[in-house]
């Protein structure tokens, strides 16, 4: 069985290895730490990754931006 857990590193406490014990009771597992790149990541799904590409573009050809006046929101 394979799983997979993102999370920051600030995020790994006591209450993440109680879970492990939980899941995994006395079976031998593997950890391996890797940084992730979160631009990979998010680039994983086709969907996101032309949504990212489109807005890309559009920031670039200040096509479809939308204005916010900061004054308005005090």
């Amino acid at each position: 069985m394979t799983q997979i857990y993102h999370l920051k590193a600030s995020e790994l406490d006591g209450d993440f290895l109680e879970m492990l014990k939980a899941k995994f009771g006395d079976k031998s597992i593997k950890i391996i730490i890797s940084e992730e790149d979160e631009t990979d990541y998010l680039l994983q799904s086709p969907e996101n990754k032309q949504r990212l590409l489109q807005a890309i573009h559009n920031i670039e050809n200040r096509e479809n931006l939308v204005e916010i006046n900061l004054d308005e929101w005090e």
